[in-house]
């Protein structure tokens, strides 16, 4: 669980519920100990200036590039994109997932909502409530990137590779399906 800044600790707690092993990555070091990561919400550009200031990004860089799992949700989405539209300038942008993104697409706090999303996840195809704060929007999506839940005609969940990417958070909503699935990916 990346551990810089956000909503991390729900994430934690979901997935620790399922079992998983869960640490809490905030240095190279820890970064080193896992098999799989998960980026949640927060503040992109925070979250980018942390591992800047920590010494992830070239570590994490390396583990993505060699295909180690991760589920970004929300902001998680934004590191985890190959670009931000409305970004800050040298905002780290890590590519896993061949999409352009805008920051706060669907609006501010005021604009949060939550909506009924119908999923394609491999073994099941279902409704999840996907709960939307400051969410990015999609706004282009690669050849490569398999979409498996979308909103209005926009993509807001997809997956290429081991890379999984949310505009919302699972964690907020009392049904795990979506992390399950990720570690029965892992």
């Amino acid at each position: 669980m990346l551990a810089l800044q956000g909503a991390f600790g729900l994430h934690q707690k979901v997935l620790e519920h399922l079992g998983a092993g869960v640490v809490q990555v905030r240095t190279p070091q820890h970064l080193a100990e896992v098999d799989a990561l998960v980026i949640g919400g927060g503040e992109s550009t925070t979250m980018s200036k942390l591992a800047d200031a920590s010494g992830l990004v070239q570590p994490l860089a390396e583990r993505l590039v060699t295909g180690m799992p991760v589920l970004g949700t929300c902001a998680g989405m934004i590191l985890l994109a190959s670009d931000v539209m409305d970004g800050y300038p040298g905002q780290h942008c890590f590519g896993a997932v061949d999409l352009v993104v805008q920051r706060n697409g669907y609006g501010r706090q005021a604009d949060s909502f939550g909506a009924r999303l119908s999923m394609k996840l491999d073994s099941w195809q279902d409704d999840f409530e996907g709960v939307f704060i400051r969410a990015p929007k999609v706004c282009e999506v690669g050849p490569r990137v398999e979409m498996l839940a979308e909103l209005d005609g926009s993509a807001v969940m997809c997956r290429q590779g081991s890379a999984v990417v949310c505009a919302f958070h699972p964690e907020l909503v009392d049904d795990d399906r979506i992390h399950r699935w990720f570690l029965d990916l892992v």
